[in-house]
């Protein structure tokens, strides 16, 4: 019986072992990340929850502002129903907005043709750095959106889409341009799943909230404020990637499965083919976090430093001791009469 244990536990741990190994590297040299609010009015807090919450993440993970496109289409966060101002909670007593977040595209700037013309990189001359998608053939972007859509299309506030085709154009002039890597695609709208149907440009790996015919739905509402303010599927993955350091070996098909339909009520869809690696071995990180968190020391050893500090400590007791054989006085006060005449 014992012999038998042994043969199980040695098997576990070739299984650990195969499945440390099997990590694909990645050949990207820098991440990005786009992350899409496309709803106004206060309705819809939910949705600034979601991107705000995966903003906070990227942030974390250590994708610098420089480096993240924010956009939202109303400031929750301002908005005179809430009774919380500048804030914009994810989960109970936890505020996504926090003090350093910065929106790069605010309001009635949230447009389809922004969007498009952000991603194929064809912005009017003068606009900001802070504006414009800078990446390049070496980039790995986390394309986030959320908001209400319907079968083949995304609505940018309340009068205004993007059909699957468009966004499908946008994308394959991106690979022409060599605008990117490998993208993953996370979106949580209602019928999630055909925005990415007509994709046809390859490295791009997708992920939705819900399929064809399906709603994404909420997660709870916030008593204080009224509202629901979080989606099922972008809650339970936020509440899986903050458990993420950039050391995690959690891969990218483990986040596929945080939220089950029993918890989402809708069916998480995903797509692979467009995508060279296998997701089973593709790093969270590589997507959610940045590749430059290394920093590569220089051998200084051959470096007279010690002796250059130890002449530096030498002088300054020096100095330190030809101060303390100073003696000081105080000097003499003027006369009371030149003040009092």
């Amino acid at each position: 019986m014992l012999y038998f244990k042994w043969i199980v536990v040695f098997f576990e741990l070739i299984v650990v072992i195969n499945s440390e190994g099997n990590i694909s590297k990645s050949n990207h040299t820098n991440n990005w990340a786009v992350l899409v609010d496309s709803s106004a009015f206060w309705h819809n807090y939910r949705h600034s929850s979601n991107v705000l919450a995966i903003y906070q993440t990227v942030k974390r993970l250590g994708i610098p502002d420089s480096q993240i496109i924010l956009m939202i289409a109303d400031e929750m966060a301002c908005n005179p129903r809430n009774s919380r101002p500048a804030t914009v909670y994810a989960k109970k007593n936890q505020n996504v907005y926090g003090d350093d977040v910065e929106v790069d595209y605010r309001g009635y700037d949230v447009t389809v043709e922004n969007f498009i013309r952000l991603l194929t990189g064809r912005l009017p001359p003068g606009t900001p750095r802070s504006k414009q998608l800078l990446t390049d053939e070496g980039s790995n972007i986390l394309l986030y959106v959320t908001g209400h859509g319907g079968s083949g299309f995304f609505k940018f506030r309340h009068y205004d889409e993007m059909t699957n085709q468009e966004l499908a154009n946008a994308l394959e002039q991106m690979w022409q341009k060599r605008r990117y890597n490998e993208i993953f695609f996370m979106i949580d709208t209602c019928q999630a799943a055909t925005m990415y149907e007509r994709f046809y440009s390859p490295n791009i790996l997708c992920a939705s909230s819900s399929l064809d015919g399906e709603d994404s739905l909420s997660h709870h509402v916030n008593s204080d404020i009224g509202v629901y303010v979080m989606d099922r599927f972008t809650y339970h993955a936020f509440d899986f990637l903050e458990k993420i350091n950039l050391s995690s070996s959690k891969t990218m098909s483990e986040l596929f499965k945080v939220c089950p339909k029993h918890l989402c009520i809708s069916t998480v869809g995903t797509r692979t083919d467009l995508f060279q690696r296998d997701p089973n071995t593709v790093l969270v990180t590589d997507f959610f976090g940045s590749n430059n968190h290394y920093v590569e020391m220089l051998d200084t050893s051959y470096l007279n430093i010690t002796f250059e500090t130890n002449i530096r400590e030498n002088n300054s007791k020096n100095e330190k001791t030809e101060n303390d054989n100073v003696k000081y006085k105080y000097v003499e006060q003027f006369p009371s009469y030149v003040f009092n005449p």
